[in-house]
């Protein structure tokens, strides 16, 4: 007898033999989105979390042996979005839509890999600045976007939870790599902690990518959450999804956009200067790092507790609710002086990050259906990436002239609560049963 394929390890049928059903006990079926899930997890884990929030750590590497300035440390990331994204996210939300999510994650990874795998031999600026932008090239191939798909292609009624999993890895990313980069370069030095990090990460993604990926259901003869789920009307209506011309005519897309753009922007700011700001206050870089440690792993329960309100409750809602509270916790490090206020702002910030990217799909896949989902958030999401990149250098070029941050803290707060009020004006239903 055969276990039907679901979204969870499938009951043993009743069946007329006792070998029938320890057979069906030995041999648990789950549903493949669920390994898909497993995949995107790595892929954010190392393509994402590892490589972005691991890299401000060596920052101050960067400038004390090459000596770069602060702004220019943080330029090169924001001159290879500024450089890639109006081209390249077009590109990659095209090959994501006709090539599927595999073959583009594939790609990724070995741009990711190999340019910090070659940042351990950076000498001169222009060097630093042209691997920055191989980075952000693999960054858009490999990174939020067709992972993002993923999902979106493999389920539909556990979609919010689905992905708030996958960004776990984003997120444990994110924890694991302040401390295991800042041990690296103390053992190796911060050259071969590139390369090490480099390896690893092709290494781990590109058997991943071969033997597990599937862009779809449909490359194994299977439907979303595994058939056992009824589609929502927006997903019932996916053959007359908006086209991409289609979304960019509405309002819907443009406050997508600039909400997420904002929001994004801020925690980018906070997340580059962050460390920097703590050792600049007389914190050493090991406590920096934990505390940084601190903000991410926070994030991990955001990731899951907005997943669980994103299937439960109107997504842009929960989406502009848990914005504003990442806006309003960003005053606290006007209070930097206070060693429980920094542990607070980063418990309080890491939480509301949760809702970073992982609910931009969910909102973009309500208002505008799947059919061209890639590109829609491609243009997005190369959007976000640019306003990512751009505070840091904002906040690097207020501090290079006032030499601190609170100017910025005061700017990226402001523009937190803007970004929510944007996603909050988006027209949505409640579980996004309706397209905008």
């Amino acid at each position: 007898m055969r276990t039907p394929v679901g979204p969870i390890f499938s009951a043993p049928s009743l069946g007329p033999s006792l070998a029938s059903v320890i057979r069906e006990y030995r041999l648990p079926r789950i549903f493949y989105g669920w390994w898909i899930v497993f995949s995107a997890f790595l892929n954010l884990f190392f393509a994402v979390g590892l490589v972005f929030y691991g890299f401000p750590v060596f920052y101050p590497s960067l400038v004390e042996s090459l000596h770069f300035s602060r702004q220019q440390v943080t330029t090169g990331i924001f001159l290879g979005f500024a450089a890639a994204a109006p081209i390249l996210g077009l590109l990659a939300g095209a090959l994501i839509d006709r090539l599927g999510a595999k073959f583009a994650i594939l790609l990724g990874t070995g741009f990711v890999g190999g340019s910090l795998i070659l940042m351990g031999s950076v000498n001169t600026l222009w060097q630093y600045y042209m691997l920055c932008f191989t980075e952000v090239v693999g960054y858009v191939l490999a990174g939020p976007i067709p992972n993002q798909v993923l999902i979106a292609n493999w389920f539909r009624a556990m979609r919010g939870r689905a992905m708030g999993y996958a960004y776990l890895g984003l997120g444990l990313g994110g924890t694991v790599s302040p401390l295991l980069v800042h041990r690296l370069i103390e053992t190796f030095g911060w050259r071969r902690a590139f390369e090490v990090i480099g390896t690893l990460i092709v290494a781990t993604l590109v058997p991943i990518g071969v033997w597990v990926t599937r862009s779809s259901p449909g490359d194994l003869g299977l439907q979303p959450d595994g058939g056992l789920s009824n589609p929502t009307p927006t997903e019932a209506a996916s053959t007359r999804s908006r086209t991409v011309r289609d979304a960019i005519g509405t309002s819907n897309f443009w406050l997508l956009l600039l909400g997420s753009t904002l929001v994004i922007g801020a925690i980018g700011t906070v997340i580059s200067h962050f460390i920097l700001f703590l050792k600049d206050e007389g914190y050493s870089s090991g406590w920096a790092s934990r505390e940084l440690s601190v903000l991410l792993l926070s994030s991990l329960a955001g990731r899951v507790t907005v997943g669980y309100f994103a299937d439960s409750f109107t997504r842009k809602n929960v989406m502009a609710l848990f914005y504003l509270a990442l806006a309003l916790a960003i005053p606290m490090l006007l209070l930097h002086h206070q060693e429980r206020v920094v542990t607070g702002f980063a418990i309080l910030f890491g939480l509301a990050m949760g809702a970073d990217y992982m609910l931009i799909p969910l909102v973009a896949a309500d208002c505008f259906g799947l059919a061209s989902l890639g590109k829609i958030l491609a243009l997005i999401i190369m959007a976000n990436s640019l306003g990512q990149t751009f505070g840091p250098v904002m906040a690097g070029r207020i501090f290079d002239t006032r030499h601190n941050y609170d100017l910025a803290w005061f700017i990226i707060s402001l523009a937190g609560i803007l970004g929510a009020g944007a996603v909050y004006l988006i027209r949505a239903n409640k579980m996004g049963n309706k397209p905008a």
